[in-house]
């Protein structure tokens, strides 16, 4: 009888709206491609380089911290919601470092930051703070398709602003508002997302002077919401930026930035991805309601993790290691573009970054890169797998205008499974231009 009646019930009937809505990330699916062919070679997943990674370091900065009992206890043990004082002081320090022109003032004070499992976990944390069902949050077009994801799971309207090669178009982002002024739904605009250094998955940098337009356009139209409207500003890949390639300061550094910009970044890319430390800095009434949602999520993100970072950027373990991780990717961006350009046919556009872990290709527009196309079924015959580019593009936008591009990360890949995948993506896309033709 009990049998019956479970096979009656519809599985997800019971789970919340959210529950119901949420969709597999498209990094996962990719992932198990891997798993299941092990000689794939995955130009996909945008891991960072595992040859790199700070063993050395950790031992030692391990060592000195556990040397002590009472330290080693201290950092065993729960540690505040909003993240370690010294670590909040340090982050504080290092993003006004980075700003090399910022004026004095309380963007980079420490009682502005957030410490977070990652700078996944912020960005989850902020929507959830500022974002119900059918509210807008503006997009570059490409985008980081992780944070879509999430957008899509609170069921957050997306509005999509295509980019120039410095960043978001300013016209489009004006026609984008104005026709949302008109409808009506400005008021439902929430907030502008832009991932403004070596994007992913473009490798688009965001020029100091879109971004003063950029804030100045979006301030202007606060009057027709009726509410702040926040620019949030992604910086994950910022300290990726290779050695000979100028700094460009954040949005914090502009005037009126103090209660609008919302500035994240990560240790996890710069250091290591499994400490899994991001920060965030972000205005006093908008941090005391993302903090009250944090304490919900967790008792503080972990203190031993936290104090290793403590430890390797007092040392300057963390910047020498930094230092050393500039220079590897640029080697290896350096011999990825040399692939391609011997590799790929001149039917594909494409450009070298400056930083970050990818680059960017795009085919004929008759050629299709989405998960069911030929090329990228020619691709995985090949054994080589890339981001299909369509899964970047968010929801209000026709896929089927954005199916020509894919990402392609050299982050992960060794010197020879660059060089190996590359000549195989060219194969399978050699076969698929000459097919068109």
């Amino acid at each position: 009888m009990g049998s019956k009646n479970n096979a009656s019930y519809n599985d997800q009937a019971h789970f919340s709206e959210l529950g119901r809505r949420i969709e597999a990330p498209p990094i996962a699916w990719l992932m198990e491609q891997k798993l299941k062919h092990p000689d794939l070679i995955s130009l996909a997943a945008g891991f960072t380089d595992s040859p790199s990674l700070p063993v050395k370091e950790v031992q030692t900065i391990f060592a000195k911290i556990t040397k002590s009992n009472k330290r080693a206890m201290e950092c065993l043990q729960y540690g505040v919601g909003a993240g370690r004082d010294q670590l909040r002081q340090q982050t504080a320090e290092q993003v006004a470092g980075l700003d090399v022109s910022a004026p004095e003032g309380p963007c980079y004070k420490p009682d502005r930051v957030i410490i977070t499992h990652g700078s996944q976990q912020f960005l989850y944390l902020l929507t959830e703070a500022l974002c119900d069902e059918n509210d807008i949050v503006l997009v570059e077009a490409p985008s980081y398709f992780v944070y879509l994801g999430i957008l899509q799971s609170f069921d957050t309207k997306t509005r999509s602003v295509p980019m120039d090669s410095d960043g978001m178009n300013l016209e489009s982002l004006k026609k984008t508002l104005e026709e949302l002024r008109q409808s009506g739904e400005i008021r439902k605009v929430k907030m502008l997302y832009l991932v403004s250094y070596f994007q992913n998955p473009t490798g688009i940098s965001t020029s100091l002077e879109k971004k003063k337009a950029i804030l100045r356009l979006v301030k202007s139209y606060e009057k027709h919401a009726g509410h702040p409207i926040y620019i949030l500003e992604d910086a994950a890949y910022r300290e990726l930026k290779f050695p000979d390639t100028p700094e460009t300061p954040s949005m914090l550094t502009l005037p009126g930035a103090r209660q609008r910009v919302i500035y994240s970044g990560t240790y996890s890319k710069s250091f290591a991805t499994g400490i899994r430390i991001g920060f965030a800095l972000l205005p006093s009434p908008l941090r005391t309601v993302v903090m009250r949602i944090k304490g919900n999520h967790d008792f503080g993100t972990a203190n031993l993790l936290q104090s290793i970072l403590e430890e390797a950027l007092d040392s300057g373990l963390y910047q020498s290691h930094l230092n050393r991780l500039q220079s590897r990717y640029q080697s290896k961006a350096r011999h990825m573009q040399k692939c391609i350009q011997r590799s790929f046919p001149d039917e594909i556009e494409w450009a070298g970054p400056a930083g970050g872990l990818y680059f960017w290709a795009k085919a004929p527009k008759n050629i299709s890169t989405g998960p069911r196309s030929p090329l990228f079924k020619k691709a995985l015959k090949e054994r080589v797998m890339y981001v299909p580019g369509v899964y970047t593009y968010a929801k209000d936008l026709n896929t089927h205008d954005c199916d020509n591009a894919m990402r392609i990360s050299f982050g992960n890949a060794s010197l020879e499974d660059i060089r190996q995948g590359i000549e195989r993506l060219g194969s399978a896309l050699n076969a698929q231009c000459s097919r068109k033709k």
